[in-house]
C-alpha cells in the first residue's frame, strides 16, 4: 500500500461522488496536489474546483499523467463505465492504483478509528457522532457520506487522535478498516446483486466485528435477530445501544429511527468518554445531512396554500417505510405523497413485495422509472408493474415517464394539506424535488 509521505499528486476516477470527494478533501488538507475527473460536472465538484481540486470533465485517458503518483478509484468504474480508460492508462504507466475502501483504509486507520457500520442508518448516525466529538472538543477527523447541514461538506479535518468514517459492507468493501469502536446500527439483505441472502450480510459484518480489538467496542442493538449472528464470539466488548434511546431528545429529525441513530452515536461518545449533557446539546442542535429529509421549500397547492417538499436518499423498503411514518410524525394531519425512483432493477425485482408493503402506507405514489446504474433488467421488472401492485394493496399509485411528468402529477393531485417526500437515486433532487420548489 501507498506511503502517505511519499505521495505529492493524486487523481481521483469518480471525484464527485460522495465519499470520493470527502477523501479527495482529505487528502487536499494533507498538503497533496490533488485531480479529479467525472462524467458529469455537479455542485459537489463545483465545490471541489473551489477549494483547490483540478476537476476534469470528460473522463479520458490523457488525465493521466506521468507525474500523478496514486490514482484512486471509486467501485462504480468497470470495463463499461467511461472512467475504465483511466484506470488502464494508470496501469499502463505503472501507477499506483487503489479502490476507495483501499485508500480510506490505508489513511484512517492510522487514527483511533470509530466506524459506523449498517444497511440503514449509518450517515445520519455518523454526522451525528461527529457533531457529538466536535461540541466535547475532541477534534475529530470525518468522512462521512453526506454532506453536513451545518457546514456543507462531507469532511471534517481534525487534528486529534479520533476519526469517524461512514464504513459502506457494498462488495465487504469496509473490510479495509481496522475499527477501534464498531457501531452497526442494523442489519438487512441489501446490495442484492453482489450478496446471496440475508446470512451472506451478516458473514461480513461479522468478519469486520472481529477486527475490532479486545480493547475496543462493537455498538449494536442485542435484542436485533438479524444481528446477534454478527456478534457471536466476537473478542471485543458489545454495548446495546438502546440503553442510550432517550425519548425525550428534542432532535430535529422526524421518526422513531432517527431515536436510534441518536442513541448509537451517544453509545459511540459516551464509551470515548463524552459528557451525557454535551451529548445531549449536540443531538439536539444537530440539524441533518443532505438528502436525509431534506427539507427543500415549498410549492403553492391547488387551493393557495404553500406545501412542503422533503427529499430523502432512501432506497431500501425499511428505509422508506421509516421515513413516511417519520413524516406522517411531523405532519400528523396532511397527507403525505411520495415520489419515489427505484434504485437499480435487482433490488427492485429481489425486494418487490417489502416495496409495495412500504410504500402503500403513503396516500399517494408516484413512480419514476427505474434507475438502472450498473444493471441490465434480466427480471422483466418496472415502476409500472410496481405501481400495479401497489394499487392492488389497497394505495395509491401512479408510475410516470420523466421528472417533468412526475411534477405534474403532484401539481395536479396534491392537496393544500399535503407534504411531499422525493425519495431514491438518479436526478430526483435536482430534477424532482428542486423543480417543484417555487411552483
Amino acid at each position: 500500500m501507498f506511503n502517505m509521505k511519499e505521495i505529492k499528486k493524486i487523481h481521483f476516477i469518480g471525484v464527485g461522488g460522495i465519499g470520493m470527494s470527502a477523501l479527495a478533501r482529505f487528502f487536499l488538507h494533507e498538503g497533496k496536489e490533488v485531480s479529479g475527473s467525472d462524467r458529469e460536472l455537479s455542485k459537489i465538484t463545483e465545490a471541489l474546483a473551489n477549494e483547490g481540486v483540478e476537476v476534469l470533465s470528460p473522463q479520458q485517458a490523457e488525465n493521466i499523467t506521468k507525474d500523478i503518483d496514486l490514482v484512486v478509484y471509486t467501485m462504480a468504474v468497470n470495463e463499461k463505465s467511461e472512467g475504465y480508460v483511466e484506470l488502464l492508462k494508470a496501469r499502463e504507466l505503472g501507477i499506483e492504483s487503489v479502490s476507495y475502501f483501499e485508500a480510506l483504509g490505508a489513511v484512517a486507520n492510522e487514527y483511533y478509528l470509530i466506524a459506523v457500520a449498517g444497511t440503514h442508518g449509518k450517515t445520519t448516525t455518523t454526522a451525528m457522532l461527529t457533531d457529538i466529538l466536535e461540541q466535547a472538543e475532541l477534534d475529530p477527523t470525518a468522512i462521512i457520506g453526506s454532506l453536513r447541514a451545518k457546514t456543507g461538506s462531507n469532511f471534517r479535518a481534525g487534528k486529534s487522535k479520533y476519526a469517524v468514517v461512514e464504513a459502506c459492507e457494498y462488495k465487504r468493501d469496509f473490510l479495509s478498516l481496522q475499527p477501534d469502536v464498531l457501531v452497526i446500527t442494523n442489519v438487512e439483505f441489501e446490495h442484492v446483486d453482489y450478496y446471496k441472502d440475508l446470512a451472506d450480510v451478516q458473514s461480513a459484518f461479522r468478519e469486520l466485528a472481529l477486527k475490532v480489538p479486545e480493547t475496543g467496542v462493537v455498538i449494536a442493538d442485542t435484542s436485533d435477530a438479524k444481528v446477534l449472528p454478527v456478534l457471536k464470539e466476537i473478542s471485543a466488548k458489545v454495548i446495546d445501544y438502546k440503553d442510550k434511546i432517550d425519548l425525550s431528545l428534542k432532535l430535529h429529525q422526524p421518526g422513531v429511527h432517527n431515536q436510534t441513530n441518536a442513541a448509537a452515536a451517544s453509545a459511540a461518545a459516551t464509551f470515548v468518554g463524552v459528557d451525557k449533557e454535551v451529548i445531549k446539546q449536540a443531538l439536539e442542535n444537530f440539524s441533518g445531512t443532505w438528502r436525509r429529509f431534506e427539507y427543500k421549500g415549498t410549492f403553492m397547492g391547488e387551493k393557495g396554500g404553500r406545501v412542503p417538499v422533503y427529499d430523502d436518499y432512501g432506497h431500501h423498503p425499511t428505509e422508506i417505510l421509516a421515513t413516511i411514518n417519520g413524516t406522517r410524525e411531523l405532519y400528523n394531519k396532511h397527507k403525505t405523497t411520495v415520489v419515489f425512483q427505484s434504485h437499480t432493477y435487482s433490488r427492485t425485482s429481489e425486494l418487490f413485495d417489502d416495496f409495495v408493503e412500504a410504500l402503500s402506507k403513503a396516500d399517494c405514489v408516484i413512480l419514476l422509472p427505474i434507475y438502472a446504474a450498473r444493471e441490465e433488467n434480466t427480471s422483466d421488472v418496472s415502476s409500472e408493474k410496481l405501481s400495479q401492485a401497489i394499487e392492488k394493496a389497497g394505495g395509491q399509485a401512479t408510475a410516470v415517464s420523466s421528472p417533468e411528468e412526475a411534477i405534474e402529477e403532484v401539481l395536479k393531485n396534491t392537496p393544500t394539506n399535503g407534504v411531499v417526500v422525493t425519495m431514491g437515486a438518479g436526478d430526483m433532487t435536482s430534477e424532482v424535488a428542486e423543480g417543484l420548489v417555487g411552483n
